[in-house]
């Protein structure tokens, strides 16, 4: 049984009583043992897609980093693990639900739990083809001393990112990991028969990449025919020890997809079909409706006993549905909305179902979240802050168990009215608020009209100015915005917030760091500096807490990726800024060196994309007020003298629709957005943007129509993928700095190893217009880490600037 199974035979699985001392040992957890309940409710129509896997207070994230620290053991971080899927079981089997998942649990990503599965693991990793273990799956996905990790990017439209399978013609699959299996006979063993949840295999090669060296018109697709023996093992072993459902994930049928893909669905589930023979098999889409060809393709595949629709963002999906619906097939109806923390309309919700009722049989309807659980917090029970009437417009992952529960419920004819009934007046008393509506606001957002929002001087007259002005060397050097946030910083914020610390106290602590994060920058020698941002928990929740209109959690987080979690600010009504936010510390720290200072904010559309957005007005028009507020932060700057502002957008390819024909819109405001915050600035002030961690290859020409001075973008965990588009007749008028080494891994990039990036980097890009710069911020790294790879990065860049003046 590998390290990535789960423990099913030990005595300490069960519900945890989860101790507020982070130290992550199964000792400290308190695992009590868990029993199956003599009494539970019955269980309805209902199925939950999947649930967040971090536990209630962050319990994998310190368990993990322990680990990766050498403090604890794999069987204690295995502990953990399994205590918090034994709890997350029990919790769903008590609340009613009938289809509970399994093997949605992931130590990292369910992507790269795929990839251990199909024993398709990079070369470069040296596994020895036996069971996938911890050493070899962490590598993977961070990377170790010797090899770099796998790159990692957004999954869809959301702020989760995955590990991308690396593939290519000669890769040999094998049954290499049995999470799948070992998890469902854990939940089994305790008393609760689930739903095992697999990455379908379609979707699986359309997110993989070509891996390093395989020609990049290699079709992962091709691969079809190789995986699904594996995909048979699996379903094989599941049908052996029990199950009687198995749900595909295939997510990639909202895509607009052509006929050879559509036509690799119906050849896979044909090829799998007397392998699935004895299970009902559930097929699940969720994020986008889909289109009338994947719907036919999908309601054809044969052996399937049920689809899952995402009819909260995919409403179209509803009409294909009411056109026509394969008889005795059951439909899970995504009616609880997976990606937002607002409660549902149970009574618009049971209207829906309902309606849908009357289409597919009384018999046929399942009530289903949207989509996985994952991308929400987990339990409102833990926020003893909010405000009380936004508590009530609220429900996290348990309370969305608890809709689900109530609207299967609801249809079965045992509606509870009381729950409806004070939803409903819930539903009103956010309507009729005066906390969510400003006109001042909604006047100045009307007031923008259908202007441009651009600044007066073209991109090429601004960095001929602003090169005079602050008279940089060709490839300068800077970082992206954040340093180390060690833990006496976390403690410093974390003691002034308790008002265990006084203000004078607090201000000294974090003069102090900024005071050390600008002098090892100029012994660097890095040409424009940052602040290292030690005042600020996160990029979105600082401002958000500055702003009117956002609400904050206690508890509240959500998995980026990792053990990366972060806690999502509530956009609940109009927002505005109250008063500057970020220019006391930024004058402070200009006034620590004669180097330029970036000023450091967060783009508008970031904010808004990294919280849960208001859902009672268009996205747009909440966006438009965030860069307002924005505008008057960098025009403060600017009177500060601060001649360097970084405004971070690492969010905006994120929010792309899924849909091609709904993009050009998005694209037209999000980077309106942008221009808004920076179009009064003078010539001389050089305003930067920051992307990371997504494809931007396809959006490369809307990058370049933000009309920012320098734009820095990952680059060398994604392998340089945006280097690529860079020949094929894009040019760039602005700075651009391509990230030279990949800060989410602890391995310490050499002095050649950067060389050579910088060299490729000037072979497709203007030498007066490049930057040198890491991929991203440097909060979660160690000094121990940073020195050296900075060190390394400047000594790279004085390098080429040598070859270069040869």
């Amino acid at each position: 049984m590998s390290q990535l199974s789960s423990l099913s035979f030990r005595p300490y699985y069960g519900s945890l009583c989860f101790s507020v001392n982070r130290t992550p040992s199964f000792r400290r957890f308190n695992l009590l043992p868990f029993r199956c309940p003599t009494t539970r409710a019955m269980a309805s129509q209902s199925h939950i897609v999947g649930y967040p896997r971090i536990g209630p207070k962050r319990e994998l994230k310190f368990a993990l980093e322990s680990f990766w620290d050498g403090k604890t053991s794999a069987d204690e971080l295995q502990a953990v693990a399994a205590g918090i899927r034994s709890s997350i079981w029990k919790q769903l089997a008590d609340a009613g639900i009938k289809y509970i998942p399994s093997n949605s649990f992931s130590y990292y990503d369910q992507m790269l739990d795929t990839t251990a599965m199909l024993g398709a693991v990079p070369p470069r990793y040296g596994w020895q083809r036996d069971e996938v273990g911890f050493e070899t799956y962490f590598s993977m996905a961070r990377g170790n001393a010797n090899v770099p990790a796998m790159e990692m990017t957004k999954w869809f439209d959301t702020n989760y990112h995955y590990i991308v399978p690396e593939l290519g013609p000669h890769m040999r699959f094998s049954y290499a990991s049995h999470k799948a299996v070992d998890e469902f006979k854990e939940a089994k063993a305790l008393g609760v028969d689930t739903v095992p949840v697999l990455i379908g295999p379609v979707s699986y090669l359309l997110l993989s990449k070509p891996a390093r060296g395989i020609e990049q018109c290699f079709s992962p697709l091709s691969l079809i025919g190789y995986i699904l023996p594996v995909y048979k093992e699996v379903v094989a072993e599941l049908k052996a020890a029990g199950a009687k459902w198995v749900q595909f994930d295939e997510p990639t049928l909202v895509w607009d997809l052509d006929a050879d893909q559509l036509q690799a669905f119906t050849h896979a589930y044909s090829e799998l079909e007397s392998s699935l023979s004895g299970l009902n098999v559930l097929i699940e889409t969720y994020f986008a409706d889909v289109t009338a060809d994947n719907y036919r393709t999908l309601t054809s595949l044969k052996g399937v006993t049920g689809y899952g629709f995402d009819l909260v963002r995919g409403a179209k999906t509803l009409e294909l549905i009411k056109d026509g619906f394969p008889s005795g097939k059951q439909l899970f109806a995504g009616v609880v909305d997976g990606r937002n923390i607002w409660a549902n309309d149970l009574a618009s919700s049971v209207g829906t179902l309902q309606d849908l009722e009357d289409i597919v049989g009384k018999d046929k309807i399942v009530v289903s979240t949207s989509c996985s659980l994952l991308h929400t917090a987990v339990d409102l029970v833990n926020e003893t802050k909010l405000d009380k009437d936004i508590k009530s417009w609220l429900a996290f992952a348990a309370q969305k168990v608890d809709e689900v529960n109530a609207l299967a419920n609801a249809l079965s004819g045992q509606k509870d009215e009381a729950l409806f009934s004070a939803n409903a007046a819930a539903h009103a008393s956010r309507k009729s608020s005066p906390m969510v509506t400003n006109e001042a606001v909604q006047k100045a957002a009307a007031a923008l009209d259908g202007s441009e929002q651009r600044r007066g001087t073209d991109v090429g007259g601004r960095l001929d100015t602003q090169r005079k002005k602050l008279n940089l060397p060709i490839l300068p050097t800077t970082t992206i915005g954040s340093f180390p946030q060690t833990s006496d910083i976390r403690r410093v914020r974390r003691e002034y917030k308790d008002k265990k610390l006084s203000l004078e106290d607090y201000v000294n602590a974090i003069k102090e760091e900024i005071n050390k994060v600008v002098k090892l920058q100029e012994e660097l020698d890095i040409d424009v500096l940052v602040h290292g941002e030690p005042e600020r928990n996160d990029m979105v929740e600082y401002f958000g807490e500055q702003l009117s209109g956002f609400a904050f959690t206690s508890n509240g987080w959500v998995q980026s990726y990792g053990s990366r979690y972060v806690k999502p600010p509530i956009i609940y009504g109009d927002v505005s800024r109250p008063k500057p936010m970020t220019v006391f510390w930024s004058s402070l720290a200009q006034g620590m060196t004669k180097k330029p200072m970036k000023g450091m904010l967060t783009g508008p559309v970031t904010i808004m994309n990294w919280s849960f957005v208001r859902n009672d007005q268009p996205r747009f028009e909440t966006c438009y007020q965030i860069a307002l507020a924005m505008k008057d932060e960098v025009q403060d700057l600017e009177k500060a003298g601060i001649t360097v502002i970084q405004i971070d957008e690492p969010a905006l390819r994120e929010g792309l629709p899924l849909r091609k024909a709904e993009q050009a819109f998005y694209l037209d405001w999000a980077v309106r957005s942008f221009r808004i915050t920076n179009c009064t600035v003078q010539d001389t002030t050089q305003i930067h943007t920051h992307m990371c961690y997504s494809n931007f290859n396809d959006i490369i020409h809307s990058i370049i129509d933000m009309d920012a001075d320098v734009i820095t973008i990952e680059n060398s965990k994604s392998d340089e993928k945006l280097l690529s588009v860079l020949p094929e007749g894009v040019q760039f008028g602005s700075g651009i700095g391509p990230g030279v080494y990949d800060v989410h891994s602890p391995r310490i990039p050499s002095d050649k190893e950067i060389r050579d990036k910088i060299k490729n980097i000037v072979k497709v890009l203007e030498n007066n217009n490049v930057w040198v710069n890491p991929d991203c911020g440097l909060k979660t790294r160690k000094y121990s880490e940073v020195r050296p790879a900075l060190s390394n990065m400047v000594a790279a860049a004085k390098y080429n600037r040598e070859m270069l003046a040869k």
